[in-house]
C-alpha cells in the first residue's frame, strides 16, 4: 500500500483581482494558479518548472499561505494523522504549523535583514516557535546551524553584507532549518547565484535532506538544474500542469510540446554549438488575464488542433507515474 502523500494540492487556483477606471472597479483577474493539482511524498524532492510569469512562485506561497487562495485544498498530514487543509485555517491556526513548514527565498539579498546580525537572523525562528529554550542553548543552536551549512559559528557575529550571495543563500537555508521542518519550499534557491556556487548550494541541500529527511518542493525556470535535485518533476504553463513524472524521464524524454521546448533552450556546454533538436516556440506568452480558451498552450503549440480551442485538456495517467495534459501526445504513445 503506498503511503499517503506529505503534501497533496488539489484543484488549486490562485487569482489576483484587476481593478480598472475612475471607481476602480473589478475587469477581470489574473489567474497565477488556474487548477493545479499535485502531490509530494515524504522525503521526496517535487520540481517546479516553467518560464517566469507561468505561476511557480505563487504555487509556492500558496503552500506557505502567503498569498490569499480563490479556491482548491492543500492537504497536510502530520504523523499519519488525518490530513489538515491550510486553506481554511486561520492565522492562528497556522501558527503552530509555520514550524513545520519552511521556505528559502529566491533573493538571499533582500531575503535577509540588513540590520540583524546571521546570528539574530538564524535566532528568530526559535525564538518564535520554541521559547523555552535559554539564551545559551539558543545560541549554541545558531552555531550548529551555520556549521552545518558550511559556515562557522564565529561567523553569527557578522552582517549579511559581510557574505557572498552564495553564502548569504546558506544563512538561509539555516534559517529555514531552525525549527526542524518537514515540508520545505525553495523558490528559485540558486537563481541569483553564480553558476560555479549553484552546484555547491544544491548539494548542500541534497545532504540536508538525506540528513533531516526533508521533503523538498524545488522551484526553477533551469530544468537541468531541477534534474540534478528534484526524484519528480511538475512541468507548469500559465498557472497549469500540463506534466509531472519521474525526474529521468522528463529530462531524457519529455511527451508535452512545451517540455520538449523548455529543455530544448538549456544550453550546451560549448558555447559554439547548437541543439540540433532545438525548438522555437512562435509567438508570446499568453496574458494571465486573458488565456486562450481550452488547452493554454494552444497558441504556441506546433501540434496544436481545431479541438484543443475548445476543450481544456485534464491532466491523465498515460503511463505508471507520468501524467499529461495532451490528447493529441497521448493518441500517438504506445
Amino acid at each position: 500500500m503506498t503511503e499517503a502523500p506529505l503534501l497533496e494540492i488539489k484543484d488549486l487556483k490562485i487569482y489576483y483581482p484587476v481593478h480598472a477606471g475612475v471607481f476602480l472597479r473589478k475587469v477581470g483577474d489574473v489567474k497565477a494558479v488556474d487548477g493545479v493539482s499535485l502531490h509530494v511524498q515524504r522525503g521526496e524532492t517535487l520540481g517546479l518548472v516553467g518560464e517566469s510569469g507561468c505561476g511557480k512562485t505563487t504555487l509556492g506561497k500558496g503552500i506557505m499561505r502567503l498569498v490569499k487562495v480563490t479556491g482548491g485544498e492543500i492537504l497536510y498530514r502530520r504523523n499519519g494523522e488525518q490530513p489538515i487543509d491550510l486553506v481554511g485555517l486561520s492565522r492562528s491556526e497556522l501558527r503552530p504549523l509555520r514550524a513545520e513548514i519552511q521556505m528559502i527565498y529566491q533573493d538571499p539579498y533582500s531575503s535577509l535583514n540588513p540590520r540583524w546580525s546571521v546570528g539574530e537572523i538564524v535566532e528568530e525562528p526559535l525564538l518564535v516557535h520554541k521559547p523555552e529554550l535559554t539564551a545559551k542553548q539558543r545560541q549554541d543552536e545558531v552555531a550548529w546551524l551555520l556549521e552545518k551549512v558550511g559556515l562557522t559559528g564565529e561567523q553569527a557575529y557578522r552582517y549579511p553584507h559581510e557574505f557572498s550571495g552564495g553564502q548569504r543563500q546558506r544563512v538561509g537555508i539555516a534559517r529555514a532549518l531552525a525549527t526542524r521542518p518537514r515540508l520545505i519550499v525553495a523558490d528559485e534557491p540558486v537563481s541569483a547565484l553564480d553558476v560555479s556556487i549553484q552546484a555547491q548550494v544544491v548539494n548542500l541541500l541534497q545532504d540536508l535532506q538525506e540528513e533531516f529527511n526533508l521533503t523538498i518542493v524545488f522551484i526553477a525556470h533551469d530544468i537541468s538544474v531541477v534534474e540534478h535535485i528534484a526524484h519528480r518533476i511538475a512541468v507548469m504553463y500559465l498557472g497549469h500542469v500540463c506534466e509531472i513524472g519521474p525526474s529521468r524521464d522528463i529530462y531524457e524524454k519529455p511527451l508535452h510540446p512545451y517540455s520538449r521546448a523548455l529543455l530544448s533552450a538549456v544550453p550546451l556546454p560549448d558555447p559554439t554549438l547548437e541543439r540540433p533538436d532545438r525548438i522555437r516556440l512562435e509567438g508570446e506568452v499568453p496574458s494571465p488575464v486573458a488565456k486562450p480558451s481550452g488547452c493554454p498552450f494552444r497558441t504556441r503549440c506546433p501540434l496544436a488542433e481545431p479541438a484543443c480551442a475548445t476543450t481544456p485538456p485534464p491532466l491523465v495517467e498515460v503511463k505508471p507515474g507520468r501524467f499529461l495534459a495532451c490528447p493529441v501526445v497521448a493518441r500517438t504513445l504506445p
